[in-house]
């Protein structure tokens, strides 16, 4: 190839029958067509010596993961098959304009975009004018418009194309660039997805700039076919990681809307149990020293914690909402108030009646006592009343006096709508005023706990492979116990993984510092510290994620991030139970 010339090639112009098979939607055979003819073009590489090359960066390039260092290895890999001192990798967008992504040029040391952190400050090229027309000014606008590549021999010679930008550029650093080597970037649909810009090949003896010749176009067309292919792979996977985050977000707002008493938890929960096992995994002694976490562990741990109560949509809402322990679709307090009112009319209607009676029998009346009488009857109901209005808020303990209370308040008479006599509460009201801890009933709690299960199905339902494969687990395992009595399947700590130890203490600490549960207010920190030390003592929590959690301050951290400025409290550490070690942050 002559230099200071300039060739334009499009793939079906001078690719033969690899045209015919890209047309056709066979990508593969077109990138075979290519690798041979790259073979048969060889001159600074011998033909293995090319196929191993290329292999190489095939290989490469269906490992990388993150996205800034797949373009920077496809820009990277172009620049070492044709030995060029610089290029830049640019992407085509919505908006039909070409954006630099990468930049590299090695005399210069030059590494802006990517994973250098350095923007790459220039304007993005637009591929069309204001009306409509192509850009044919600017070779890598042009590229993307005709999906053609372009070989300058030497910039400064060129007619075709604008490069005053490239002049101005040289002209500051003193560079000097001669040769362009443009190859857009085809997806498996034959559309330019980007545009891959050399420049300046080296040559290998005196290092000076050269015109890329045939096989280092055809090495980069085929590596641009690759990359291509890597690109939109590496695209389409994170387009479906983002609709399964964006579902899984939308599944866990959805519980979190569907009740009003517990909005958030399900946002709030995976953020504490990220923190807790960062926490974890820091550790550098202990029996945690050894727990470490990827990014691929933590990833899963996070979408864990945002599932970790799915299961929570068969849940009925009259169960999840029950705020008192008569509620059912209403608190039936107002109907036991009604009795009580009813008691209290009656009383006072008898004791008028029995003033009638006496006037009648023209006895002697005692007004004062007949007063006083009516005022202690109505003083008990009134006592009662309340007592009844008290037990119906749920709490953390009633003692057997006032659940035997309840039944004696339970045995009074009174006279319902159609005359007949009946208890003052029913059975079924005396069983739910009974209920010792919260609102909830034990039938009730087993209707509850048994959204784990549902949660634990609806995981291993998901198709294989996909990021919760460890999910029923981490999300399954929030509400089991160190000693075996927590549910579903009653395990141990031995038979927890240490991701579900750490969602347990996350969910329990959330809800205990919650100000939208129905039955409590939200609780101080140093209150739900308390609490979560007895746990701790009583075996229901792992002990050594207690102890990082108050010895890293994740509480405090959490109480910073999510709870009111009032819950917010001094933490006296000798008043937590089960509390072995000083905390790192032990204030606010």
């Amino acid at each position: 190839m002559p230099r200071g010339g300039l060739v334009v090639t499009g793939i079906p112009a001078h690719m033969g029958p690899s045209a015919d098979c890209y047309n056709q939607g066979k990508p593969r055979l077109r990138l075979w067509t290519l690798t041979a003819q790259v073979i048969m073009a060889s001159s600074r590489h011998t033909p293995l010596e090319s196929i191993r090359k290329l292999s190489q960066v095939g290989v490469a390039l269906s490992a990388e993961k993150d996205n800034d260092r797949l373009m920077e290895l496809i820009l990277e890999s172009a620049k070492e098959l044709t030995n060029a001192d610089g290029g830049t990798l640019s992407r085509r967008t919505e908006a039909d304009t070409v954006v630099f992504e990468i930049m590299l040029t090695d005399s210069l040391d030059i590494r802006l975009g990517g994973t250098s952190g350095s923007t790459i400050e220039f304007y993005p090229l637009r591929m069309f004018d204001s009306e409509g027309e192509p850009n044919n000014k600017m070779v890598a606008a042009w590229a993307a418009v005709t999906g053609k590549t372009v070989n300058i021999a030497d910039a400064y010679d060129s007619e075709e194309f604008d490069f005053s930008g490239t002049r101005a550029f040289d002209g500051k650093t003193g560079y000097r660039s001669t040769s362009f080597l443009t190859v857009p970037m085809r997806n498996p649909e034959d559309a330019v997805i980007g545009v891959l810009q050399l420049i300046n090949a080296l040559d290998s003896e005196t290092g000076e700039a050269v015109a890329f010749g045939e096989e280092d176009q055809l090495l980069v067309e085929s590596l641009a076919s690759q990359a291509a292919i890597a690109l939109t792979n590496k695209r389409l996977i994170d387009d479906q990681r983002r609709l399964f985050e964006s579902f899984i977000e939308l599944m866990a707002g959805a519980i979190d809307d569907k009740s009003p008493y517990t909005g958030g938890h399900c946002r709030r929960v995976p953020e504490l149990t990220v923190m807790l096992a960062d926490a974890a995994a820091a550790t550098k002694s202990g029996p945690l020293k050894d727990f470490s976490m990827t990014e691929k562990d933590r990833y899963e741990l996070r979408i864990a914690g945002w599932m970790h109560d799915c299961g929570k949509v068969t849940t009925p809402e009259y169960v999840v909402d029950k705020s008192t322990k008569l509620e059912t679709i209403f608190d039936r307090i107002a109907l036991v108030d009604t009795r009580f009112e009813v008691l209290r009319r009656d009383a006072e209607l008898a004791m008028l009646r029995r003033r009638l009676q006496q006037l009648q029998d023209g006895a002697e009346i005692d007004s004062s006592a007949d007063a006083e009488a009516l005022r202690q009857a109505d003083d008990a109901l009134l006592a009662d009343r309340e007592f009844v209005r008290q037990r119906n808020f749920g709490g953390e303990f009633m003692s057997d006096d006032d659940k035997a209370r309840v039944r004696e308040i339970a045995a009074r008479r009174w006279r319902g709508e159609d005359g007949e006599e009946r208890d003052l509460l029913s059975e079924e009201e005396v069983y739910n005023l009974s209920v010792e801890r919260g609102t909830l009933t034990p039938e009730e709690r087993e209707v509850i706990n048994h959204h784990i299960v549902a949660t634990i199905k609806m995981l291993e339902s998901l198709p294989q492979p996909h990021p919760l494969q460890r999910g029923p687990d981490c999300a399954g395992g929030h509400h089991e116990r160190m000693d075996g009595k927590g549910y579903p399947r009653g395990l141990t700590r031995d038979q927890m993984s240490v991701q579900a130890r750490i969602m347990g203490i996350a969910d329990i600490f959330e809800a205990l510092t919650a100000g939208d549960r129905p039955y409590k207010k939200a609780m101080p920190i140093s209150q739900a510290l308390v609490i979560l030390g007895r746990m701790k003592e009583g075996n229901h929590v792992d002990p050594d994620l207690f102890d990082i959690f108050i010895r890293e301050g994740i509480y405090l951290d959490y109480a910073k991030r999510f709870l009111e400025p009032e819950q917010i409290d001094e933490v006296d550490l000798e008043a937590i139970p089960g509390c072995q070690s000083t905390p790192a942050k032990a204030s606010a």
